[in-house]
């Protein structure tokens, strides 16, 4: 790609030492190369991760391999790499997309304007974890190597792509907030979301984190765990080497087939799976629910250094409160025991607040090449981070803890920026969840 010196609304940046290219898959890059950018301090300085496995080339190439991301499912890989002299320097994680779904940053708004004024806003660009809607670092910046340059040429080679592939816009969603406000330096309009996270405060134990609750909270959490397991369900956490292929072949059941009521059909298939359970069994964590004898519900995890990643769920019995049982107490229980610092439970979910999650602002960048939808976007934009923001500190307000052992005040979440002083502007969103 021809990587220009600068870049339209960005400052000057000098890469003319550095190659950029565009790699069609992760059989380009070698994993050992890929893994030393994905887990350098350069990398991880955003964040309190020390280890991301959603960005590890193992969960990604599985993605690629079973199929599951391509370019009959509309996420055609093409990965930007940045080198000197044929060593990497850094890398994104990129796909060329044909719709807008499996993201969790919704953008289909944007598109049917735009499509509706006669333009084209397929195909974009994708800088993310395909079906993935968990923070983590999207500039992947190799060891040593000086973070501002290579972010700036990472940024260059994007736009540079964009030109290639007749792509209408860039879009960079759940990134850390460092690179948030590199992107926003270099001309990409910002975007705020918000999830809901859970925090351990050093509990020992379960009963610990409840006897941080107010009185009404931790017997409606006591009654919903009781409820949930009155029908004779026992629990099961299964990691590393006990996991099997019955293990797989029955969350597979539960998780297909609450994504074929979602979304017509699954995201994932079998074949991610068993790579999945492959490659990385010791950062899986299933939580099964097995009822006389057989499995009826379970939830998959990822397991970092500091976090755990919850991501999909199902059932083929519906009992009240085995969500939240399998979901999010467990959730917390395995952490907890882990020594873990945080639960995070996927995209949206107010009802986590309740059960002692908290709201936490989610960060994306957007680069339009059309100068009139640019504009219109960076309006909507404005209004709708005054809107996140005001509702997070509502939200805040609302968590179950007792106020002297500190719930999420409106003091902890940070003032809408200057330019989003304006009139607060509710959004719709579509239903799309994992």
């Amino acid at each position: 790609m021809d990587i220009p010196g600068e870049t339209p609304g960005a400052p000057a940046e000098t890469v003319t030492e550095l190659q950029v290219r565009a790699v069609p898959g992760l059989t380009g890059i070698a994993a050992s190369e890929w893994d030393a950018c994905a887990t350098s301090p350069e990398t991880l300085s955003g964040g309190d991760e020390t280890h991301n496995p959603f960005i590890s080339h193992a969960f990604l190439s599985s993605l690629e391999e079973s199929g599951c991301v391509s370019r009959k499912t509309g996420w055609l890989p093409l990965h930007v790499a940045v080198e000197r002299e044929g060593r990497l320097v850094g890398v994104a994680p990129c796909y060329l997309k044909s719709h807008s779904q499996g993201e969790y940053v919704f953008d289909h708004g944007w598109a049917d304007a735009y499509e509706r004024a006669g333009g084209s806003y397929y195909p974009k660009l994708q800088v993310s974890v395909p079906f993935t809607p968990v923070t983590g670092p999207r500039f992947l910046i190799a060891p040593g190597s000086d973070v501002n340059e290579a972010a700036s040429a990472l940024v260059a080679g994007l736009r540079a792509l964009r030109a290639e592939t007749k792509a209408s816009s860039i879009h960079v969603t759940f990134m850390q907030e460092r690179e948030w406000e590199q992107a926003g330096a270099l001309g990409f309009l910002q975007r705020i979301d918000q999830q809901f996270h859970w925090d351990n405060a050093g509990y020992g134990t379960f009963e610990d984190f409840l006897g941080a609750l107010a009185s009404r909270k931790r017997k409606a959490i006591r009654r919903e765990r009781r409820d949930a397991l009155g029908p004779g369900i026992t629990i099961e956490h299964v990691t590393g080497a006990d996991l099997t292929p019955a293990h797989w072949d029955a969350f597979y059941e539960f998780y297909a087939d609450t994504g074929a009521r979602k979304w017509g059909r699954p995201y994932l298939n079998r074949r991610f799976f068993k790579l999945l359970g492959e490659r990385m069994p010791e950062r899986v964590l299933l939580v099964m629910a097995r009822r006389e004898g057989r499995y009826v519900a379970g939830a998959i995890n990822l397991i970092g250094d500091v976090a755990l990643y919850g991501r999909n769920w199902g059932c083929v019995e519906d009992h009240p409160f085995l969500h939240f049982e399998v979901c999010y107490y467990q959730a917390i229980d395995f952490a907890i025991a882990r020594g873990l610092k945080r639960v995070e439970a996927g995209a949206q979910g107010e009802h986590k607040l309740a059960r002692g999650y908290r709201p936490v602002l989610m960060h994306s960048a957007h680069d339009i090449a059309d100068p009139a939808l640019r504009r219109a976007v960076a309006d909507y934009l404005r209004r709708e981070r005054e809107h996140v923001i005001e509702a997070a500190d509502v939200l805040g307000t609302l968590t179950p803890f007792r106020r002297e052992t500190g719930e999420c005040p409106a003091s902890d979440l940070p003032e809408a920026p200057p330019e989003a002083k304006a009139s607060a502007h509710a959004t719709q969103k579509p239903k799309e969840k994992p």
